[in-house]
């Protein structure tokens, strides 16, 4: 696809600022892939927490994306954004990630979850809302979790999703569809359970 048949909101500043750093990578820049990763760790790691649950498989997962990213930066053919190439990495990066973990995929979550955490809790209201809405999230399958991160958290269109996940755009709408369902049945369990 050509890039310049991408609507504009597809591609930006930060995304030719990253087209322009894969460039330098391939030509084998330390500091340019240096920024590149600052520049996705936390994203990245948000991400790759909301489909596996262990920190040390999360940055273990990461590093492999970042060394895929160093190793294939000269495939990247432009026809998505810099970044919707990256999460596809690391996308399939974590499903090996679960499969290899001793670990079930719907586990529950434990104390290192907050490890996840980028900002301090503005106040109990807020941190009351994200442990709820977190544990709803493990109600999902990872699939789910995956589409429900890229749109809400990282605000994907669903044609970004279905490139990154690898399956079609209908698949991504029937994920969020059942992952809304199932959010809301087990959101409304929680305020019954609470009062």
């Amino acid at each position: 696809m050509d890039p310049s048949a991408l609507p504009d909101e597809t591609r930006g500043e930060a995304d030719d600022e990253d087209v322009a750093l894969l460039r330098l990578i391939d030509a084998g820049s330390r500091s340019a892939f240096d920024r590149l990763y600052r520049n996705y760790y936390r994203r990245l790691k948000r991400f790759i927490g909301q489909i596996i649950y262990q920190p040390q498989v999360v940055e273990e997962i990461l590093n492999d994306t970042m060394l895929v990213v160093w190793r294939k930066a000269g495939t990247f053919n432009q026809a998505s954004r810099v970044s919707t190439w990256i999460f596809a990495i690391a996308y399939r990066s974590a499903l090996r990630g679960v499969r290899r973990s001793s670990m079930p995929k719907e586990a529950e979550r434990g104390e290192d979850f907050d490890a996840f955490k980028n900002e301090p809790e503005a106040n109990v209201i807020q941190s009351q809302l994200r442990t709820r809405v977190r544990t709803a999230l493990n109600v999902l399958s990872v699939e789910q979790r995956a589409v429900v991160e890229l749109t809400y958290y990282h605000d994907r269109s669903y044609r970004e999703i279905a490139a990154i996940v690898g399956c079609p755009v209908d698949t991504v709408k029937t994920r969020m569809f059942h992952a809304r369902r199932k959010l809301k049945t087990a959101l409304d369990a929680q305020e019954l359970s609470d009062k």
